[in-house]
Order: C-alpha cells, then structure tokens, then sequence
C-alpha cells in the first residue's frame, strides 16, 4: 500500500521534480526512468538546493555572512501556525534519483571493500532528503529564501527490506510530509533499486524534524498539514501513534526510572550465571561459555570536525555523524561477532545537541545485547572541550545487525551495563516487532 501511495503522489507531483535537472548521461543497463530526455533531481544537487533555499554561501568565507544575513527574515516568521496555509502530502513529495549505473565516477564515491554501498552515505542522503521535503513542505512562493531553520531531531526508524545494495544499479528515493505538529514534522522516505527489470523496496525510513527561527534558537511554526482519502488519513494517524510511542518510551527510560520486574529477574539471572561456584562471594564473577564481557566489545573513535562536513546552518552535518557512527558500529559488530554484519534496522537515533565545526567528536560503539546471530549495537558520541575537559553528549544510535553464524553472548557485570543491556534488549525486540 505504501508503494502504491507512492506512485500516486509521483503523478501528481511531477512539477516538483522536473523543477531540477542535470544533464542526461547514457549508459548500459541503466533505468528506463533514467533515460535520455528525463529529468530528474539527482541526489549530488539536493544540497546545493537547500542552500539555495536559506541563501547559505558554498564558500566557507563568505558562510558567516550569509548567515548573518539571515537575521533579517525573523520578522518573516508566522506568529501562529493558523496564519499558515495548509498544506497536503502532495505538496511535499519528492522523487530523487542517485545514478550509481549510470555514473562510474560517482559509483567510486559509494563502493565499499565488499563490492556492495557503503550504507553511511546513503544515510547521508536520507537526512539532506528529508530536510529537503520539509522545506518543500513549507515553500512560500512569495519569499526569495526560507526564513525557518529546519533541523533533524530525531530517526524514528530506518527498516531495511532488502540486505543487498548493487553498486552498480540506479537508485531511486522517493518521500514526503506524513505528519505535522505544531513546530514539528515526520517525513516518510522510500528506496529502491532497479535490479534484473524493475525497481525493488530496499529501506522505509522515518525521519522527524524540527522547525527553528533563522537562527536555530527557538521553535518556529510549519504549516499544517490535511491528509486527503483514507490512505492518507492512515499515514497521519500513524504519525500520531509515532508521537505517543515516543513520549511513552521516553517516559520508560531506564535513565529515569526503574527497571520491570521481569527485567530484573533477567539481570539477576545473569548475575547468578557468573558466580563462581567456588567460592561464596558476591565479587567472584567468572564468564560463562562461549560469552563475551560487555566490557570488551567496545569500539572507540575520534573525529576532528572541519569545515568540509558543514551543514547549511554551518553546523556539523547530520548525515555525516549518522554516517561516522554507523560505520564505528558496523566495524563493532564485525570484530565481535566474526564475519560480516548485515543490517536489519536503524532505530531511535536521538539528535540532543548541535555539533560545532572545529569540535573535537568522540564516538564510542558497544555491544549491548545479542540473541542467535543477531547483535545489537549502540553508538554513543559525545563533544569533548579540549580547554573545560567537559563533555557533552551530542547523539545517541542504535543499529541492528544480523550475521551468517550465531554470535557469542554478550554479558554484561556492572549495574550500568546491565541497563545497556536491557536498553538493548528493548530496542532488539521492538526491532523485530516491525519486521
């Protein structure tokens, strides 16, 4: 069904996306939608787009000007979201294409060792996507530049349906607004890849962002949305459901309150199948068979925040941190379980906190729970100040992958590593409920 919507808003919408053109390259075996004559947003100018769309500068010395000069479009923004027009699912469809049988070049760019894609940059396009599609959301036509600063606040869920990527078939993306609040907005993305004749399903991605003022300091309003026949009328309902769920599990964490009780008798059971039968003491662990300690399945990294990897906003792009703790959590699971990983989802990717250019980034990947030949894995990644030695937690991820050969335990000792692994545990079975 979702497939379906899809096709319909591309019939409806084809203005938005004949609006954007490069020009047309032939090339053996790839899509018919990519043929000669067709016109198409291609994913290398959905960036260049969005700067056009808040005025942000290319070059980097001319970056703060441009964002200085924003400040004058404050007084753009809507006192009241009833002051906007209302908007439909149509309005903000986009359909954006990423050439990879096409062009040899920018199949280099996206090629891992394995001969597959590498995934982090296709989380890089789906976050500068989705700002793309609440930007179209809220178009003025009556404005040269967007006053509204929209950021992504968090990846509600990235479901993969296909576990093979081609490096060399087209790619298409295609998405649009689902859900609106009052400052905020769900955008729902498709892709899929032309393979052996047709176009098949490779991810579904929710993706929620949020709207500021044009200096990313306070929420701004967006306009509402009106869903149109039942079909749409589910979408919106599903945001809605999207938006308790969240409230309620943030309501449940384990940060802020206790564990159930079935929870605690499964870290109990774990701490009883590491005492050490020889002894009567409460400190005398000993790792059971085929069980790693949660200690050590850690990857840890560093990355130096230049001004290559900025935003529009002249922040540290959101992609590229997705793109970075992916990529620390996929080589976690790697080493830990062996052989190579595959991945089964992205879920609840929590953006707390603005990276700055010149930060210095820390990313530190853990094992948190395992069952069969599935591992979970979290990614958290901190801002260290080199001067104060504070630091400040800027993004939380959480990625499951599923390998060819189960995988050894993993166990944690300590209380706070216990929480990882119930906390992991949760995101794991709310993982496969969605499959």
């Amino acid at each position: 069904m979702l497939l379906q919507r899809f096709r319909f808003l591309r019939s409806v919408a084809s203005l938005t996306t004949r609006a954007f053109s490069l020009g047309p390259v032939s090339l053996q075996g790839k899509a018919p939608d990519m043929s000669e004559g067709n016109a198409h947003l291609l994913v290398s100018n959905v960036r260049n787009r969005l700067r056009e769309i808040v005025g942000a500068s290319t070059n980097w010395r001319d970056h703060q000007q441009a964002l200085a000069d924003r400040l004058s479009l404050s007084n753009q923004l809507a006192g009241s979201q009833d002051e906007l027009p209302v908007r439909r699912m149509k309005d903000s469809y986009i359909e954006v294409h990423l050439p990879l049988g096409t062009d040899p070049t920018l199949r280099e760019k996206y090629l891992n060792y394995h001969k597959g894609v590498r995934f982090g940059r296709i989380l890089e396009d789906l976050d500068s996507l989705a700002v793309l599609i609440c930007y179209s959301h809220t178009h003025n036509k009556a404005l040269q530049r967007s006053p509204l600063s929209i950021v992504t606040a968090l990846v509600d869920k990235i479901d993969m349906r296909k576990q093979v990527i081609h490096p060399d078939c087209d790619i298409k993306f295609t998405g649009h607004v689902t859900w609106v609040g009052k400052t905020s907005i769900e955008a729902k993305m498709h892709m899929s890849q032309y393979h052996d004749g047709a176009y098949t399903p490779v991810l579904d991605a929710t993706f929620v962002m949020v709207a500021r003022d044009p200096e990313n300091k306070r929420a701004a309003f967006v306009n509402p949305l009106k869903p149109e026949g039942p079909e749409e009328e589910e979408l919106f309902q599903q945001g809605e459901i999207n938006k308790t769920r969240r409230i309620e599990l943030s309501t449940a964490s384990l940060l802020k309150v206790a564990p159930t009780a079935e929870e605690r008798k499964i870290v109990h059971s774990l701490f009883l199948n590491t005492l050490d039968t020889k002894t009567v003491s409460f400190r005398s662990r000993v790792l059971p068979p085929n069980s790693v300690w949660m200690e050590d399945a850690k990857v840890k990294g560093l990355e130096i925040c230049h001004p290559q990897e900025r935003n529009i906003f002249n922040r540290i792009f959101g992609g590229f941190l997705m793109r970075k703790a992916y990529e620390l959590g996929w080589a976690n699971a790697c080493a830990y379980g062996g052989c190579r990983p595959n991945l089964v989802a992205v879920d609840d990717i929590l953006f707390q906190k603005p990276v700055e250019i010149g930060s210095l980034l820390l990313l530190s990947s853990q094992v948190c729970y395992t069952e069969g030949n599935y591992i979970q894995v979290r990614v958290h990644t901190e801002v260290l100040d080199p001067l104060t030695r504070h630091h400040n937690t800027t993004n939380v991820f959480h990625f499951t992958f599923v390998t060819d050969k189960d995988v050894p335990n993993i166990v944690p000792q300590s209380y706070g590593e216990s929480m990882l692994y119930l906390d992991g545990k949760r995101h794991f079975n709310q993982t496969l409920e969605s499959q």
